[in-house]
């Protein structure tokens, strides 16, 4: 069930994307070579929880962490741990913010340090895509309009969207119906109208789309080992138009956090 939200649930959601958003901001300058994944997980936490919110992945089924951070072949759920990141490399960080009881969910994946060109043009298509999306988010339109779109903009630059993971309602839970596959035909599933708010979050690889949960039955992988981006906005449908809730996330052309 589908369930729709008051312009002041949507107020309220706004909140909890602001800090989300800030949360983002203020971990930018430790996506570096160096770094452990768990030393931002860490900063992640302590940052949310001064905000006087929580952070929404930890316990969330299970998952251990406040952060999912998910390097080059791992497509998400990646567990924080002791793993630096390296020059070089592609890291997505997904994180979810519960403030008062409302919840805001966004991704970015950025490039640490100097990244080859076939990576950053991975993550610029993949960041399209997910705006792509968004274009056809609007009151009238269906669902899968906005799953047409990421396809076709991914596919169409030689990439592929995973299809295993999707994106989801959002809003009084992590985890909301309806679900929102990043491929499809278009003018399928339900309506879009006024009070939905979604989270849309493409993850485009740059090989196969085909997809592994590893051991520890969390980090997905690409089958082919190959490079996996994933871009994530909280979004809300309203009377006044589409608005994208945690717009303010990503800082230059080149996708690096410096």
């Amino acid at each position: 069930m589908i369930k729709l939200k008051s312009p002041d649930d949507i107020e309220k959601i706004r909140e909890s994307s602001r800090i989300l958003v800030a949360t983002f901001e203020y971990i930018r300058p430790m996506i570096r070579p160096g770094v452990r994944t768990k030393e931002i997980d860490r900063e992640v936490e302590n940052f949310i929880r001064s905000k006087r919110a929580v952070p929404s992945f930890k316990g969330f089924r299970g998952y251990p962490a406040s952060t999912c951070i998910s390097i080059n072949e791992q497509v998400v759920h990646g567990i924080p741990g002791n793993r630096k990141l390296e020059e070089g490399q592609i890291v997505g960080i997904d994180i979810g913010v519960n403030y008062r009881g409302y919840y805001s969910d966004a991704a970015y994946t950025f490039a640490v340090g100097q990244i080859d060109d076939e990576r950053r043009r991975l993550l610029r298509v993949t960041l399209e895509a997910l705006y792509r999306g968004i274009e056809q988010a609007k009151a009238g339109r269906r669902l899968s309009d906005i799953s047409h779109a990421i396809q076709r903009h991914a596919e169409s630059n030689g990439f592929s969207v995973v299809r295993e993971l999707v994106g989801h309602g959002v809003g009084y839970d992590v985890w909301e119906y309806p679900q929102v596959p990043n491929y499809g035909k278009p003018g399928r599933g339900p309506k879009l109208q006024p009070g939905m708010v979604l989270a849309l979050e493409p993850m485009v690889n740059m090989g196969t789309y085909e997809v592994e949960t590893e051991a520890d039955g969390w980090t997905v992988v690409t089958k082919d080992g190959k490079p996996s981006a994933h871009f994530e906005h909280t979004i809300a449908i309203t009377e006044n138009g589409t608005e994208i809730l945690t717009e303010g996330i990503g800082w230059n052309s080149d996708f690096r956090a410096e």
